[in-house]
């Protein structure tokens, strides 16, 4: 044995190459049991060494990789070949010294024996479906595989199912991130107790052999990395190094997955410093092991790492610590400090004691330090293997093995640490990378992992620097795209932005990194040392501003921008992911008193960054025009912390907020952006394209607004609250660009914006105050009331899904914040909201989903315009809630009118915002609130009704948020008052409100009406002291200066400001300033303007009175409401919500006014009682009587309009229901009119193209309107109630045996293996596949109109659904799919009538006639028109379906293939026709299907062209059934096949044969005899039947009971007797012999009563005389009875003449009675039974095979669905095609017959063709209904087109979820089913679905 082995290692045996390989397993058995007992003795040095030397042998890395030294090295391994060979023999050796000379398998099965598995770990990489249950989730990030979920119990929880993005893992058993009550069976078990301890000697050679095996990995990793070169990447290089390793990493992962015990040796081999230091220091003599270090130094210089020895300058003075300033190297193996000591390891002892010597570098405040982003020192296997791992970009099968050790405790931490370690050079490699996006989502799937556990991330923050390390990197990675940012001043500007058209932005790569940051910083203990630590915030905020400001719109004024910039994308993502999540993160751990220090940290750097901002960017107090940027990161942490600190942490506001200078830049950039969006919604911004649009739509989007437009609102909501309320109006209105317009004069100019956007300007200003002073999101209002009212504007603008509700409602992006999707608290409040409404089936109609509705309360008295406006996308949203609130309010009979927007009493203000209100108390809006009135009420230009609406809302408000002392206004008057303001006395609304202004002086153009009046000499100056100078823009000079200098609303600004900032003593450089202001305030002293006094003698209090006589359009019409009753007054009932309109808001306001001062109440009535003295009537001016002429003639036009308008409408109405069920043409007649007057009258056909009507001729004829369609539905029926399963395992499998189609198959092969082939293409029909179902809208139309139609449609450019050279078209009239027309044969409508007088003729007599008739050839009509049509629509027919279809001939072209081809469409129609009404005609009556049938003009051309084919009177099967012949045994040709005995043909399809031969139109007693001969033939066919299927006893006792009854008077009308004889004639042959051997279908002999088996015969008779009445329906317009089940037969064979009219109905009825044989029935019988009897005596088998006929098929049915979804999906998802035997991409099933299927999947194309379109051909004929697994829709095919039909699961809100995007668990919605079903049976896909595409066979 010995000598064996060191032969071995000697290196003699092995080179010998012709060694059997089977010896050298032997061998290698042998030598690893050697060595394993060596290193079993206690001294095992020798054996150390042995194994040593022979795994330097084995796993020589020396062998280049592949072979490029031409592998002359490759047999030192001992296997030939190429390199290939050689690893895989050196991982053969590996294997069998791994399990000592064991067996492999069975090593692995004794390592799995002790594996604790308590946690589950499976690593899945991108795609895999996971689920995500919410109930159990501890992190927000938790998943598990859907094995571990589904043996959990989640019922009733909040989870979904999900397709993994990125990768992950199963936390399935860890309780750091889920509830324990969540694991699944097999991890509930702490199982570690149990497991008994791993023997030393199992694992004993692993610990020997994997670190050689790892180093040997590693150097492989060294020796195949290039560089990539500068001109292009070497990943193809890359790609072949990893796939040469890959059997050796999945060696690797194949360890990883034995379990705990092999685990954790891996984990101390991979983190053992001292064998790392020993093997790969290339110290040795070895030369390879030299190359490899060299190799692996450049690596790291090329990264830009240094490798610490030549970096001492950093100042770092021990060597030994290793200089990199994070301590991040010393993990070792199995030390003490990391998990249990092995005490055999000593040298790892030594290693372990460097780690209490380490100081650690802390990183300095502020400056990045180098050596986190330069520094790399590998002091292990596993810190050297994630390098190797980084520097190849992460590929998966290494990633895979990473994340498979992390169930090791101890290896997750020390990999976490050198992950973190890593972090810096990953963000390198990742900016320098091609596959960025690959790579990122490779970066996430391993730091998920690992930051997810907060414990795990404590600990490394506070060992290894965790936060430092992050912010730099994110710092360094946005520095290398910054830009020079041009806000404000652009030549002198110091500020830097990020340059958001960079790849960095674009391609979102700094993606991973701040996912790792958020999800660390959603740990309470991670970002309290974050918000604890200055410095991190100081280089925090410094990395916000790099975003603050970025993206600048610039507006264009000239030419339209030549490319629009799509950057806005990547500046909001930016915005959204790196700043505002982060801060969501910190704020989740602010919420309480307790943490009121973190708040004040970022504030107080937050205000620094922003001060360092506006001296970066040379800010003083004017924003630079015609510019914006939506982004203002730093303003919102600003006001984000502030709101925190005031809801939840009692800070009092002031000590937070910065001086009044400092309040006043604050305001400036977010009041820009609010009056940008007006101006881009007023089209301002046209000219920069449609890109500005959407900024302004994603600023106020559900998933931005609470990061941007609710902290810029709340923002300028606390700057109102704490500046002078004065200056801040005014800045609204300059910032809006509406100062010029308020003035009282009627035209003005404005400097700084054309006319035509003035309105919507103003409104856009008013509507932002209402806002400003109406919302409380940050003000007051509870969590659940922000969501309730969220909810509610959401719900008010449409009817909502639940899930796009969700989406609607902006939540804490922070996971981990209070609302979470789907929360508790999101599902009370809607519930206490809105009413579900249920998904709709409209059939037909488009698939509704399950809504949610407001409920009437709401509408009541929750609807707030204000939180609607602030949500819309779009302004249309707005106009929609309005319209639904006006439907409510109208329907609930509250409002008859069009309401104004209702006023909504607000929630109270927290007491820090108090001073928001002193904004409705100033003097400057009372001056805008008088001046619009006044402009209002004089019909001044540009003032529409929403802005009086929007100045009655700041009244209404102003009046809410009222001053309560009324007594200081009274003093208020004499105090010192500036003159500027002495327009209003104080600044109390409710004492301004009746203050009367009498003259004003403004500034007008010269062109003004003002200025024609000149204006008495005295109101130059203060007349009766009520004429003060106003402070309006241009309104009225300084009163102190008689000059009519202009008083300038933007100056007086100014010097508000300009007084602030000097109390607040900062030197401001006063320079700049009159330059800035000259560039705003118009040039007062332009030469076209000139000053004008105005009289004016109103307040506010008059304004508003006339204004209500002039919205009421009446004179007086208000009236004090308190005059007659005082008590509204003392207590004015004055609801919270109010309705109604302007009128109602003006008297709102009024009694509110009139409550709040006494004086007001006085100054109303004075108003009223001057404004209307009771005059006496009248006389009428000339003038008046004009405007009342004028009224009258506006009512009268407005009456004739609605006359109009209705008379169109009932028009459109009885247009609509013609159209819907327009009559078969041939009745259109009443039938009145033809019995009446005898002579012919045509049928006239209406032409839906040129509108004339008229018969159809010959030349021109005309034609119906049809859809041609292949249909297999027909094949589908089986003869099972049962309905089919969808297969969901692999037992279940549907086979279509017993399918219609098949059974019909396999008779037709039959009867043609044995019989005379011409003959037997006339005994079967075809068409139950591919059988072409002809359909019309019953519209018609000429042909030649059609075909110019046809013309013009080609000549059309536009796209259409159809395809126009194929024949396809719509209806002209009622847009209904078409695709050929189909000739209506002229003729008289009232040859029916003539043809259907009942004959006496004897049934002899007929019987010859039909024979005549029939023999005559039919010669086809002369060459006209209408011969023509027919022959094409024959065409078109035949080319319908496709040619398998139509051809069963033996003879390829025989006639026989068209003749049966023909009869058997009739055939096809018919019987499908018959499945439309449920199978039978119980119903009866012409019902909807009888109304659009064209069946008759179908009959027509069929008949006309089957009368080509005549058929040998020889061989007409008429002859037989009416005539005896001569019996002559066939026996003598027996070269020559016989024909089709008679018995053995199908009845229905003689009928059409019979029926299509004579020549159209048939008369009714013909018609009504072939029914009667065939009714005898079938009638046998079911006795013989019968006989075939009852036992030997049975047949010979009847055989014997009927021969008795022979000689009775009716014996040819009893079925005994007949019976009887059909048995004794067929037991002449060998028909009833080999009983023995195979009963056919035995019934049990008890049941063949009379009553049972009169029931059988009536069931085999049934389908025939059910097709029979269809068609005698048709042909004779003769109405079917309707009738009970049981009594069909008896009421149909009457209907067709089969019972004579005299029959008594008392005792019970026989089938038989319907007999009439046209010659003795015994003789004929017999003669038909002989032709079998010749053919049984050699085939007895299929003789009676083919006498059974299947006759009662089930209506179709598409497969039964199981309830739950998942069900299919976890079987399909993964179920490979039975064709390419891949996992499909796109996996789709059949709902026909359960195919599985790739859908667009090239594995399994033919010719072109992909998978599912050649499925619906061959299944479907065309038509094809396929589910997608991955997206649970369904899509249909239908010939050359496709379309998405929707989806039948629907989730518990009755929502589709396509493409499983939410993964929640989906139940099938029956109705859809049947909806779908009920299309595919009636063939109306092409004309329900309305959006069809070309699928160009690629599906």
């Amino acid at each position: 044995m010995a000598a064996t082995a060191a032969a071995a290692v000697g290196g003699q045996q092995p080179s010998q190459p012709e060694l059997a390989a089977s010896g050298l397993a032997l061998d290698k058995a042998a030598t690893a049991a050697h060595l394993k007992a060596a290193l079993s003795r206690p001294d095992n040095r020798a054996g150390a060494e042995e194994l040593q030397a022979l795994l330097e042998r084995v796993l020589s890395a020396e062998r280049p990789l592949a072979a490029a030294a031409g592998g002359e090295d490759s047999a030192a391994a001992g296997g030939g070949g190429g390199p290939g060979a050689a690893e895989e023999e050196a991982l053969e050796w590996c294997k069998c010294l791994l399990a000592g000379g064991g067996c492999y398998d069975e090593f692995c099965a004794a390592v799995r024996a002790y594996d604790p598995a308590a946690l589950c770990g499976l690593v899945w990489t991108a795609n895999f479906v996971a689920y995500r249950c919410r109930t159990c989730g501890i992190s927000p990030c938790m998943s598990l595989c859907a094995e571990c979920f589904h043996q959990g119990d989640h019922t009733g929880h909040d989870f979904n199912m999900f397709r993994s993005q990125a990768g992950g893992a199963c936390d399935c058993g860890d309780s750091s991130v889920m509830r324990e009550s969540g694991f699944c069976k097999r991890h509930q078990i702490k199982s570690s107790s149990n497991i008994p301890c791993v023997p030393k000697d199992l694992l004993m050679m692993s610990e020997f052999v994997l670190p050689r095996f790892i180093f040997c990995l590693i150097q492989y990793l060294r020796e195949g990395y290039n560089e990539p070169a500068a001109d292009g990447p070497s990943e193809k290089d890359l790609n072949k190094v990893l796939q040469l390793l890959e059997p050796q990493i999945s060696f690797l992962e194949d360890l990883t997955k034995m379990g705990g015990a092999m685990r954790s040796v891996l984990t101390q081999v991979l983190t053992n410093q001292q064998n790392y230091k020993d093997l790969t220091s290339g110290l040795g003599e070895n030369a390879c092991a030299k190359k490899s270090h060299e190799k692996y130094l450049v690596a790291l210089k090329s990264s830009g790492l240094t490798y610490p020895e030549d970096k001492l300058v950093y100042g770092v003075q021990e060597p030994s610590a290793g200089t990199s300033s994070l301590a991040v190297q010393g993990f070792v193996g199995a030390t003490g400090t990391l998990g249990q000591v092995d005490s055999s390891d000593e040298d790892d002892q030594d290693g372990s004691q460097g780690l209490g010597k380490r100081k650690r570098v802390k990183l300095s405040s502020g400056t990045k330090d180098q050596s986190i982003m330069d520094v790399l020192k590998h002091k292990s296997f596993l810190e050297e293997l994630l390098f190797w791992t980084i520097k190849y970009e992460f590929p998966q099968k290494m990633v895979t093995f990473l994340l498979n050790m992390l169930p090791d405790q101890e290896y997750k931490v020390a990999f976490t640490k050198t992950f973190v370690q890593h972090y810096a050079f990953i963000m390198k490699t990742l900016k320098k990378s091609h596959e960025s996006d690959t790579m990122s989502n490779r970066i996430v799937h391993i730091s998920v992992q690992l930051f997810s556990n907060e414990e795990l991330a404590r600990q490394v923050t506070e060992e290894c620097q965790l936060l430092d390390i992050m912010v730099t990197v994110l710092l360094y990675m946005m520095e290398s795209c910054l830009i020079k940012s041009e806000l404000q001043d652009e030549e002198n500007s110091l500020h830097v932005v990020v340059n958001c058209g960079e790849a960095l932005l674009k391609n979102n790569t700094y993606w991973p990194l701040v996912s790792d940051f958020i999800n660390i910083l959603s740990h309470q203990s991670v970002a309290k040392r974050f918000l604890e630590d200055h410095g991190l915030l100081v280089t925090w905020m410094n990395f916000v501003s790099f975003f603050q400001g970025m993206n600048l719109n610039k507006r264009e004024l000239n030419e339209h921008v030549e490319f629009e910039s799509q950057t806005y994308y990547a500046a909001f993502a930016a915005e959204l992911e790196a700043c505002a999540q982060p801060m969501w993160g910190l704020l989740s751990h602010c919420k309480v008193r307790e943490t009121q220090e973190y708040t004040r940290n970022v504030v107080r750097y937050c205000l620094e960054a922003l001060q360092d901002w506006f001296d970066a960017i040379n800010f003083v107090d004017e924003p630079a025009p015609n510019q914006v940027t939506f982004h203002l990161p730093l303003h919102r942490y600003y006001a984000m912390f502030l709101s925190k600190a005031v809801k939840c942490q009692e800070l009092d506001l002031d000590s937070v907020l910065p001086d009044q200078e400092m309040l006043m830049k604050l305001m400036i950039h977010p009041l820009q952006i609010q009056a940008s969006l007006a101006e881009i919604h007023s089209n301002m911004w046209v000219r920069n394209g449609l890109q500005i649009k959407g900024q302004a739509m994603t600023y106020v989007q559900s998933h931005f607004c609470n990061s941007m437009i609710d902290p810029d609102i709340y923002l300028l909501q606390v700057c109102a609250s704490r500046l002078d309320p004065d200056y801040f109006i005014s800045s609204v209105f300059e910032r809006f660009k509406v100062v010029d317009l308020l003035t009282m004069a009627s035209q003005h100019q404005n400097t700084v914006l054309d006319a035509e956007h003035e309105r919507s300007m103003l409104e856009g200003a008013l509507t932002f105050l209402v806002i400003l002073l109406s919302l409380r999101l940050h003000l007051g209002m509870s969590d659940d009331e922000i969501l309730r009212a969220e909810m509610v504007a959401q719900l008010c603008m449409n009817d909502r899904t639940h899930s796009s509700l969700l989406d609607l409602i902006p939540e804490n992006p922070n996971p981990k914040s209070g609302i979470i999707p789907g929360s508790y608290s999101f599902e009370s409040v809607l519930s206490a909201v809105a009413d579900f409404k249920a998904p709709v089936f409209e059939p037909g109609g488009s698939m509704q989903q399950g809504m949610y509705t407001p409920k009437a309360e709401v509408w009541d008295q929750e609807f707030d315009p204000v939180m609607v406006i602030l949500r819309t996308v779009y302004r249309r949203d707005v106009q929609s809630a309005m319209d639904r609130y006006t439907a409510f309010l109208k329907q609930s009979g509250k409002f008859p009118g069009n309401p104004w927007p209702p006023y909504k009493k607000r929630t109270s203000l927290h007491p820090s915002y108090k001073g928001l209100m002193r904004l409705l108390h100033c003097k400057t809006l009372h001056i805008v609130l008088f001046t619009l009135l006044y402009k209002i009420l004089m019909d001044h230009q540009n003032l529409s009704e929403h802005v009086l609406c929007m100045v009655l809302y700041l009244i209404e408000l102003g009046l809410e948020n009222s001053a309560d002392e009324e007594s200081d206004e009274e003093a208020s008057v004499g105090g010192p008052e500036r003159c500027h303001d002495s327009w209003f006395p104080g600044s109390n609304l409710v004492s301004n409100m009746r203050h009367f202004i009498n003259y004003v002086r403004v500034r007008v153009p010269e062109t003004a009406p003002e200025v024609k009046r000149d204006s008495p000499a005295s109101t130059s100056s203060d007349n009766l002291g009520s004429l003060h100078n106003s402070r309006r823009p241009k309104v009225l000079q300084r009163e102190n200066s008689g000059t009519a200098q202009v008083f300038s609303l933007v100056a007086e600004r100014r010097k508000k400001f300009q007084e602030i900032i000097n109390r607040s003593s900062s030197e401001a450089n006063q320079v700049v300033r009159p330059k800035t202001s000259n560039k705003w305030s118009a040039p007062g002293s332009a030469p076209q303007l000139t000053t004008a006094i105005l009289e004016i003698k109103e307040s506010i209090l008059s304004l508003l009175i006339k204004l209500h006589h002039k919205l009421s359009g009446k004179q007086n019409s208000y009236y004090p409401p308190w005059l007659d009753d005082i008590e509204i007054l003392i207590q004015p009932e004055i609801p919270k919500y109010s309705h109604g309109d302007g009128i109602t808001a003006v008297e709102r306001i009024l009694l509110k006014a009139a409550s709040q001062s006494r004086m007001n109440k006085r100054i109303i009535e004075e108003i009223c009682r001057k404004v209307t003295p009771p005059v006496p009537p009248k006389k009428v001016t000339a003038a008046e009587k004009k405007t009342l002429d004028k009224e009258e003639r506006r009512q009268k036009a407005r009456e004739r309009q609605q006359k109009l308008l209705a008379e169109f409408a009932s028009r459109q109405k009885s247009f609509m229901e013609t159209a819907m069920d327009v009559d078969s043409p041939e009745n259109d007649i009443p039938m009145d009119i033809t019995t009446a007057e005898p002579q012919v009258s045509e049928a006239v056909y209406d032409c839906v193209i040129c509108g004339q009507s008229g018969p159809s001729s010959e030349d021109r004829p005309t034609g119906l309107v049809v859809l041609l369609q292949a249909s297999s539905v027909l094949g589908q029926c089986r003869d099972n109630v049962e309905p089919k399963k969808l297969p969901i395992t692999e037992e279940e499998q549907i086979y279509p045996w017993d399918t219609c189609a098949a059974v019909h198959d396999v008779r037709l092969s039959l009867l043609q293996r044995y019989f005379k082939d011409s003959s037997c293409l006339l005994a079967v029909s075809i068409g139950w596949e591919g059988g072409v179902y002809v359909q019309t809208c019953g519209h018609t139309l000429h042909i030649d109109c059609h075909k110019s139609y046809m013309e013009s449609l080609r000549n059309d450019q536009v796209l259409q659904g159809f395809s126009v050279d194929k024949g396809e078209f719509t209806c002209p009239l009622c847009r209904q799919f078409a695709n050929s027309v189909l000739p209506c044969y002229p003729g008289s409508n009232v040859e029916n009538n003539l043809w259907q007088r009942p004959s006496n003729k004897s049934i002899q007599d007929l019987i010859k006639e039909v024979e005549e008739l029939q023999g005559r050839p039919g010669a086809f009509p002369s060459e006209t028109n209408l011969s023509k049509e027919m022959e094409s629509v024959m065409k078109d027919i035949k080319n319908t379906t496709q040619k398998k279809y139509r051809d069963y001939s033996k003879t390829p072209g025989s006639p026989d293939n068209d003749f049966l081809f023909m009869y058997s469409v009739a055939r096809t129609n018919l019987e499908l026709e018959l499945i439309h009404r449920g199978g039978n005609l119980c119903s009866g009556g012409a019902s909807t299907a009888g109304k659009r049938s064209c069946l008759n003009q179908l009959f027509h051309v069929l008949a006309l062209h089957m009368r080509l084919y005549s058929i040998d009177s020889e061989y007409n099967p008429w002859r037989k059934l009416t005539q005896l012949e001569e019996m002559n045994p066939q026996l003598g040709n027996e070269e020559q096949q016989p024909e089709v005995p008679i018995l053995y043909h199908d009845v229905t399809s003689l009928l059409l044969i019979q029926i299509l031969m004579m020549p159209q139109p048939l008369r009714k007693d013909h018609f009504t005899c072939i029914v009667k001969v065939l009714f005898t033939l079938l009638y046998t066919q079911a006795l013989a039947a019968l006989s075939v299927k009852c036992s030997e006893e049975d047949r010979s006792a009847w055989k014997h009971e009927g021969a008795l009854k022979k000689n009775t008077c009716d014996a040819e009308k009893s079925y005994e007797v007949l019976l009887s004889f059909v048995i004794s004639e067929l037991s002449k042959g060998k028909l009833y012999h080999e009983e023995g051997t195979q009963e056919c279908a035995m019934v049990n002999p008890t049941a063949w009563s009379p009553e049972f088996m009169e029931k059988y015969l009536q069931d085999f008779c049934l389908p025939f005389l059910r097709i029979t009445s269809l068609l005698q329906h048709h042909l004779f317009g003769e109405d079917l009875p309707s009738c009970q089940e049981e009594e069909e037969f008896s009421v149909l064979a009457s209907c067709l003449g089969l019972l004579p009219t005299f029959y008594q109905t008392e005792h019970p009825f026989i089938s038989a009675s319907c007999l009439e044989w046209p010659v003795p029935a015994f003789d004929i019988i017999t003669q038909w039974c002989f032709e079998i009897k010749s053919f049984t005596e050699r085939h007895a088998e299929q003789g009676k095979a083919l006498l059974i006929q299947e006759s009662k098929w089930k209506l179709p049915h598409l497969l039964q669905l199981p309830e739950n979804y998942n069900t299919i999906f976890q079987y399909y998802h993964r179920k490979t095609c039975s064709v390419c035997t891949k996992v499909p991409k796109d996996p789709a099933v059949c709902l026909v017959c359960g195919t599985f299927v790739c859908l667009k999947g090239s594995c399994c194309k033919q010719q072109s063709y992909c998978e599912c379109v050649l499925h619906s051909q061959n299944c479907g004929a065309g038509t094809g209904i396929f589910l997608l697994i991955n997206a649970s829709v369904i899509i249909i095919i239908r010939g050359h087109r496709f379309c998405l039909w929707g989806s039948v699961y629907l989730d518990a809100h009755g929502e589709e979820d396509r493409d499983l995007r939410r993964g929640k668990p989906l139940y099938i919605c029956k109705e859809r089913y049947k909806v779908l079903e009920q299309q595919w049976i009636s063939h109306t896909f092409d004309h329900i679905n309305k959006r069809w595409g070309p699928h160009y066979n690629a599906l």
